[in-house]
C-alpha cells in the first residue's frame, strides 16, 4: 500500500523569536530596540504574520494526509520523502534553503509576509493553500522546472544551490586558483574588434590531446575575492548585482534556462596572475574548473556559509548546471 502523501511545512525562525532568545523576555527585547530607535511591536506584528500563515496552512492539509513541520536549521538532518509534498512558508530565500536538499518532491512557495517579499519563489498566499496541496500531489500538476548549480570536487564531494555558489576566501583574504574550462567550446568574454594589424609570423602550435579545442587546454591563474557561478533564478540576487556594478554586457539567463552566469569579484592583475576571463556563460555540458592554489577556500550556496565545501591547495572544483531541478508549483 502506498503512502498518503505528507505535507512538509518548511519556516524559519522570526527575528522576534531570535529577539527574545538573546533577551529572554519581551520587555527585555522591547528596552533594547527602544534604546536604538526601533519599536518592537513591528518586529513582532511581522512574526504573528508568519505564525497565522502557518496555522492556515497547517490547517488546509487534507485529513487523510500526513504532515509535518521542519525549521531551516534543521533542513540538513531532515529526511524528505518521495511522497512529500513541500511548503515553504515565509521568504523567497528560505526555497532556495530547503531545494538542495529535495530530490524531485513539488514545492510550493507561501509569501508570509506580502509586500516585505519579491515573491519570485514564494508566489501564492495562505488562502490558496487549500487548493494548491492537493493540486500538486496530482502526477500531471504544472510546476516551473528551475536550473539549479552543482560544485563537485576531485574527491568527490558535492554541493547543489538554487541561486548561486560562491568560491573564495573564508574571510577577508585573496583567492588564489588557476581557472579554466570543461565543455565542448570554452566559453570566452567577448572582445572589441581590435585595430587592423600586420599579419604575425606563425609560431609553433602547442601540443594538445587529440580532438581538443586549443583554446580549451588554455587556462589562467588568478587572484581574486572569489568566483560567483549562478542560474537564472540567481540572477535577481547577487549575480545581478556584479553585472549591474560593472555594467556587463552578457544577457543574464532565464531561471528555467539551461544556461549559468559566473563572475570573478575583483580580479588582481600581477605578473603572475590574470585577468582576461571575468564573467561568462556555461552552456548545457560546460563547467567552470578551478584549481586551488591558496592554504583554504570554501564553496558554499545561497548564502548558507554554515554549509559549505573546504578546499585545500591542489584541489580542483567544478561548477556547472546540476542535472536535478526545483520543481516549483506556479
Amino acid at each position: 500500500m502506498s503512502l498518503a502523501p505528507r505535507a512538509v511545512l518548511v519556516h524559519r525562525t522570526t527575528e522576534y523569536e531570535e529577539l527574545l532568545a538573546r533577551h529572554g523576555t519581551h520587555g527585555q527585547a522591547a528596552f533594547f530596540l527602544s534604546a536604538r530607535g526601533r519599536s518592537v511591536e513591528e518586529v513582532r506584528e511581522r512574526h504573528e504574520r508568519v505564525h497565522r500563515a502557518l496555522a492556515e496552512v497547517a490547517g488546509a492539509v487534507p485529513l487523510s494526509w500526513r504532515q509535518t513541520r521542519v525549521e531551516r536549521a534543521d533542513l540538513d538532518r531532515f529526511l524528505f520523502g518521495p511522497e512529500d509534498v513541500v511548503v515553504v512558508v515565509g521568504q523567497d530565500g528560505l526555497v532556495a534553503n530547503a531545494a538542495k536538499y529535495l530530490s524531485g518532491q513539488p514545492v510550493i512557495g507561501i509569501d508570509a509576509d506580502p509586500g516585505r517579499n519579491a515573491g519570485v519563489l514564494v508566489r501564492h498566499r495562505a488562502a490558496q493553500a487549500r487548493r494548491l496541496l492537493p493540486y500538486a500531489a496530482e502526477a500531471g500538476a504544472a510546476v516551473d522546472e528551475l536550473t539549479m548549480v552543482e560544485a563537485v570536487t576531485d574527491d568527490a564531494q558535492r554541493l547543489l544551490a538554487l541561486n548561486e555558489i560562491y568560491v573564495g576566501p573564508p574571510g577577508h583574504q585573496t583567492a588564489r586558483y588557476t581557472l579554466g574550462f570543461d565543455g565542448p567550446k570554452v566559453p570566452a568574454k567577448p572582445k572589441p574588434n581590435p585595430k587592423p594589424t600586420p599579419t604575425p609570423t606563425p609560431t609553433p602550435t602547442k601540443e594538445r590531446k587529440h580532438g581538443q579545442d586549443p583554446e580549451q587546454q588554455e587556462s589562467e591563474p588568478q587572484a581574486s575575492s572569489g568566483v560567483l557561478v549562478g542560474t537564472g533564478t540567481g540572477a535577481t540576487g547577487w549575480l545581478r548585482s556584479l553585472w549591474e556594478q560593472r555594467s556587463s554586457a552578457l544577457t543574464l539567463p532565464a531561471p528555467a534556462d539551461a544556461r549559468l552566469a559566473w563572475f570573478v569579484r575583483e580580479a588582481w592583475p600581477s605578473p603572475t596572475t590574470g585577468t582576461s576571463r571575468v564573467e561568462g556563460l556555461l552552456d548545457s555540458g560546460q563547467s567552470l574548473r578551478l584549481t586551488v592554489e591558496s592554504d583554504r577556500l570554501v564553496a558554499f550556496g545561497d548564502g548558507v556559509e554554515s554549509d559549505a565545501l573546504h578546499l585545500t591547495w591542489g584541489q580542483t572544483v567544478r561548477l556547472a548546471a546540476a542535472d536535478a531541478r526545483l520543481r516549483l508549483v506556479g
